[in-house]
């Protein structure tokens, strides 16, 4: 199961990481999230960020991935800048708001809302 404990635990030490970049947060990514949260989830996530590049963060038979540019067919696909995440990340930007002033774009919300937790995003 996504929402447990320990996965919240996991989120709010994510969110600590202040001084991280949003290429170094999703980098590291695979480091932070324990595999069993994973076990039995499959999506590929496309983050196009405006002034660090694009990502895609693939989960896969328990284990996640990262890697710089766009691969797979993605079943969300996430575009803002980069600071923006990150302030997503450390918790100042609501993330209901942030879709809804355009600062985020999320192609299908219900995936987003699946992993934000696992993401450390929420």
């Amino acid at each position: 199961m996504i929402d447990n404990e320990d996965n919240q635990f996991q989120c709010k030490n994510l969110k600590n990481q202040i001084k991280m970049t949003a290429t170094e947060f999703l980098k590291d990514l695979p480091s932070k999230i324990k595999p069993e949260l994973l076990e039995g989830l499959e999506t590929v996530f496309h983050f196009i960020l405006e002034e660090e590049g694009e990502y895609t963060v693939t989960v896969r038979n328990g284990s996640i991935t990262t890697e710089q540019g766009l691969s797979d067919e993605p079943k969300c696909v996430v575009k803002t800048k980069a600071e923006t995440l990150v302030s997503l990340i450390k918790g100042d930007l609501n993330p209901m708001m942030a879709v809804m002033t355009g600062k985020i774009k999320i192609s299908n919300p219900g995936e987003m809302i699946k992993y934000a937790k696992v993401f450390g995003l929420m």
